[in-house]
């Protein structure tokens, strides 16, 4: 134990001898946090709509309104042209054209279903499904309230009135979904990249070899390179969460010690694949080149910007070894839904598992050769 704790005391002098580095690992994550968790998000702020009134009638501008005092939609063109409309979009400068017919008002009047037409730019998916998901929200309250309003549509009004209630985010605030996610990627760029970096310099200038030829035996020398970078990470993880609290008041449900437990068990799986790694990396340039490999699979495969259960089964399959995966899932349940250590069972022991068999991999593959 106590060859540990010198070799600690040794990789800590290291760490913070180079300025640069003892400076980024605790600048870093505040930047990261204030830059990150509001710019990477999926809602929609606006989008720029183009209306095709060929009604001209009360009910055609009172829909069109509707959809201009939403906060989603800016009407940035009105036109009797389609294909002017359809050239706005070709052209990037709105995101939907709608049509409304010159029968709108008299189909309306006669009880009749009315009909629009909305052409929405796919060429991002996404957006276009968000967009279209709003769009026709609100024509359908249009077409309640007008029902509502008319004799005649008195009997087509709904006898079920159903009520939606959002749990654990009931403000939608995406803020709050994303932020544990970017935790994770914090983490996981501060232990795996600077533990790897770190062991693989020494191997450049020739230092590591001092240690090779002392009776150090390799699990010592593994332990002693992780702690410092563990005790890193999950000060990093404090400096993240306080901004989180204070700069976007994200709620915190859970057991703060269960979550740096987690974390802890996650940063050994990560230190322990990035001293794997390290082991048969002779250049830094060959790590981050592994490296940069790794972590873009994992985080783009974890789940936090499309949702898990939408992958297919193979990529869901192969989050079966993905930490990255797993600490985002207990992140989000435990700052969000308070849950407690029986609901992440099986993430915490999956997370076991894999810090296990990636530091007996880096134990076993390093070779004390001087």
């Amino acid at each position: 134990m106590r060859t540990i704790l010198f070799l600690i005391r040794k990789e800590f002098l290291q760490i913070f001898r180079n300025k640069f580095i003892s400076k980024a690992i605790f600048a870093v994550p505040i930047v990261q946090m204030l830059i990150l968790v509001p710019a990477v998000t999926f809602e929609i702020k606006k989008v720029n709509l183009a209306i095709i009134d060929r009604d001209l009638s009360p009910e055609s501008r009172a829909l069109a309104g509707k959809l201009t005092g939403s906060t989603f939609f800016r009407v940035s063109s009105s036109t009797f042209s389609e294909e002017e409309a359809n050239s706005l979009i070709h052209k990037g400068k709105c995101q939907v054209a709608l049509q409304i017919p010159d029968d709108f008002s008299e189909k309306i009047g006669r009880g009749e279903q009315a009909s629009v037409l909305a052409s929405v730019d796919a060429i991002n998916a996404s957006t276009a499904q968000l967009t279209w998901a709003y769009l026709n929200g609100i024509i359908m309250d249009f077409s309640r309230e007008t029902a509502a309003a008319s004799a005649i549509g008195l009997s087509a009004l709904p006898l079920i009135n159903v009520t939606s209630r959002y749990w654990y985010n009931e403000a939608l605030n995406y803020k709050y979904y994303m932020l544990p996610g970017i935790l994770v990627i914090l983490v996981t760029a501060i232990g795996f990249l600077l533990a790897g970096l770190n062991m693989v310099r020494e191997k450049e200038i020739g230092t590591i070899e001092q240690i090779n030829v002392t009776p150090v035996r390799k699990h010592q020398f593994i332990i002693a390179k992780m702690v410092p970078f563990l005790l890193i990470g999950l000060a990093d993880l404090a400096i993240g969460l306080t901004i989180g609290r204070i700069a976007f008041s994200v709620p915190f449900e859970g057991n703060i010690m269960l979550m740096f437990l987690s974390s802890t068990v996650f940063l050994v799986a990560v230190l322990g694949m990035a001293l794997f790694i390290s082991t048969f990396s002779a250049t830094q340039q060959q790590f981050m080149f592994v490296a940069f490999f790794c972590m873009i699979v994992f985080i783009l495969m974890s789940g936090i910007f499309t949702p898990f259960e939408s992958m297919p089964r193979w990529a869901q399959n192969f989050n079966l070894i993905n930490p990255v995966a797993y600490l985002i899932r207990v992140n989000r349940m435990l700052m969000l839904k308070g849950s407690t250590a029986a609901d992440l069972a099986r993430e915490l022991i999956s997370l076991s598992v894999i810090a296990v068999a990636f530091t007996a991999l880096a134990v076993n593959r390093y070779r004390k050769v001087a």
